[in-house]
């Protein structure tokens, strides 16, 4: 049986969904104060938008572009000790539109790192394997403290001055670089890990700018780890039939991103346990893409993991290998013994 050292994953991560109403407005219905905030309009065309209590309020990145840290007061405007509050920016509060909101908790302004080769500024969750690191690009090779104390097998990177979201996965290995903001299976080249694999203290950049940018510019990195019954990071092959796939992660996912790392064109796609509310009917949402949310009835979220039920090649294309990581919303069998439900 899955039990897990993370009892209430709602006190770790939760997706929010929420109503805009044009004005201030704050959500207090989280169990923690997130430092990680992702944000996304369903109904329209509108920005991915991503904050950190690292870079603070107001200064936003977009996972579906390459453009420069923008400063935006309407914006996510707080941080709060149950959630946060946004302003009357519409990619965050237009009035009477639902939005999507993925929220992470590390561990606030955090600390100095000197264990690589440059020194770091880490705000580290070791309970749920999430940390978030920044440091100043130099362009060449480099190593950078995660605090962890455990290998990450996801990093995702982005300077916040122009340039690609730089992504490691341990399923696509240390000579490949992914990237959050297109739709492209990636390249294999020395400048973005050195070949080089994460450790338990330090992940390895090169020269690429979407992992190592130069010229001092500020480098934001997302880290991930594997916690048994709260995250899985893992990758498996598609069977391009209704009955699909199956990907057991130990836990009720309550949030889902996935990517085919095997043809170009494929969208990654974001699922969560908030969004319609039954199987198959699973609506996504797309890191790449300011698209609105679309229906889709190719997955199902289970009580210990998720099926594919549809043959769409971004999600279960035959002999495709497809990457994901998914983080829960209970664990399989929780401390008292009760075992999870399917959605």
């Amino acid at each position: 049986m899955a039990y897990t050292t993370v009892p209430k994953s709602t006190a770790q991560f939760a997706p929010e969904i929420y109503t805009g109403n044009g004005s201030s407005k704050t959500i207090s219905t989280l169990n923690f104060q997130p430092d990680w905030v992702w944000i996304k309009n369903r109904a329209t065309t509108d920005m991915n938008v991503l904050f950190d209590s690292y870079r603070g309020a107001t200064k936003r990145l977009a996972s579906d572009s390459t453009a420069a840290e923008a400063t935006e007061v309407q914006d996510l405007t707080a941080f709060n000790t149950n959630g946060f509050t946004v302003g009357t920016s519409g990619a965050v509060n237009t009035n009477s539109v639902s939005y999507a909101s993925w929220n992470w908790k590390a561990n606030g302004a955090g600390s100095t790192n000197t264990v690589g080769s440059i020194t770091s500024t880490v705000s580290v969750n070791t309970t749920s394997g999430f940390s978030m690191v920044r440091w100043a690009g130099s362009g060449s090779l480099a190593t950078i403290g995660h605090g962890l104390g455990v290998v990450p097998k996801m990093i995702i990177c982005k300077s916040v001055d122009t340039g690609g979201w730089g992504i490691y996965h341990e399923a696509t290995g240390n000579g490949r670089g992914l990237f959050l903001n297109i739709d492209g299976v990636g390249g294999t080249d020395v400048a973005y890990w050195n070949n080089t694999s994460p450790t338990s203290s330090v992940f390895t950049v090169n020269f690429d700018g979407g992992t190592n940018r130069e010229g001092g510019d500020t480098m934001m990195a997302y880290c991930f780890a594997d916690v048994p019954g709260f995250s899985k990071i893992g990758s498996y092959t598609g069977n391009g039939n209704a009955n699909g796939t199956f990907n057991y992660t130990g836990f009720k996912p309550a949030w889902v991103m996935i990517k085919n790392t095997s043809s170009g064109g494929s969208n990654w796609r974001i699922f969560d346990n908030q969004r319609l509310g039954y199987n198959v009917n699973n609506a996504t949402l797309y890191p790449n893409l300011t698209n609105a949310e679309a229906d889709e009835t190719s997955l199902d979220l289970l009580s210990n993991g998720f099926k594919m039920r549809g043959t769409t090649n971004d999600l279960n294309g035959n002999g495709q290998t497809y990457v994901y990581m998914a983080f829960a919303a209970e664990p399989l069998v929780s401390t008292n013994g009760t075992p999870a439900t399917a959605r």
